[in-house]
């Protein structure tokens, strides 16, 4: 008799997933991924008007309840906050609105100064004409807001302007860099306006000498209207600091 063949070890055929299955997984991820930027957009909004008071305590379920999305969303939202240096999350505390101080916010300008200068002397060469209709059309309504001395409407045209410029100057780790600045500047730049409504025409007139010597592609003039600008608006900072606030900020929400 010739000895039994070897045995051979049993495979289990393990099921794949269906394409339908793979198609669903992948719609649940996009749908997360823009809850996300949705959620991380409307908080940047709230806390760069205002209406999120610096300091104040962001409660993960209450946002979640308010927006009506799932927490995990809220939760990516929070961390995205954080790398934008919007919020801090502190363990064991909870997540809040990032605070920064007149001195940090002092060597944050003086960082944007420079940031901003390169902007001017990139986008004086590198602007596009569909860009250049944009700032433009946001001078010109610039002019419109500032004679009614507006503040609320004229803080998201300024910072509309210095986006697009950014934009325009066609570097992506700048613009990065940047936007980060920024943010961390946001409620000083706004609290600026509101104290001192007064001075939009004479922020007006800077941002439309920006664009003149863009138009021209003066990079050098650009360059040092833009460092300018911003070392000015440092001044007009201080200065509205002394003067009492027109209304105080509120907070959409409590701590828990």
């Amino acid at each position: 008799m010739f000895p039994p063949p070897p045995s051979r070890p049993l495979r289990v055929a393990r099921k794949q997933p269906s394409p339908r299955t793979l198609h669903s997984a992948e719609i649940e991820l996009l749908q997360q991924h823009s809850l996300t930027s949705l959620v991380q957009r409307e908080l940047e909004r709230q806390i760069v008007s205002g209406e999120l008071a610096s300091g104040a305590k962001l409660n993960e379920a209450d946002i979640a309840g308010e927006l009506r999305v799932s927490r995990g969303p809220v939760r990516e939202a929070f961390r995205a906050l954080e790398q934008a240096g919007l919020v801090r999350l502190e363990k064991n505390r909870g997540v809040f609105v990032r605070q920064v101080s007149l001195e940090e916010a002092n060597e944050i300008y003086e960082v944007r100064a420079a940031l901003d200068g390169l902007i001017g002397r990139l986008a004086a060469r590198r602007i596009r004409p569909e860009q250049l209709a944009r700032v433009r059309a946001i001078v010109k309504r610039m002019h419109a807001v500032g004679r009614a001395r507006d503040a609320d409407a004229y803080f998201p045209l300024n910072l509309e302007f210095h986006e697009v410029l950014a934009e325009a100057a066609g570097n992506r780790a700048l613009r990065a860099n940047y936007r980060r600045v920024v943010n961390e500047l946001d409620l000083f730049r706004r609290e600026t306006l509101v104290r001192n409504a007064q001075n939009i025409p004479i922020s007006t007139r800077d941002h439309e000498a920006i664009l003149n010597a863009v138009v021209k592609g003066d990079s050098a003039l650009a360059e040092r209207l833009l460092f300018e600008h911003v070392i000015n608006s440092r001044e007009r900072l201080h200065l509205a600091l002394k003067n009492p606030p027109a209304r105080a900020p509120r907070s959409a929400r409590k701590a828990a």
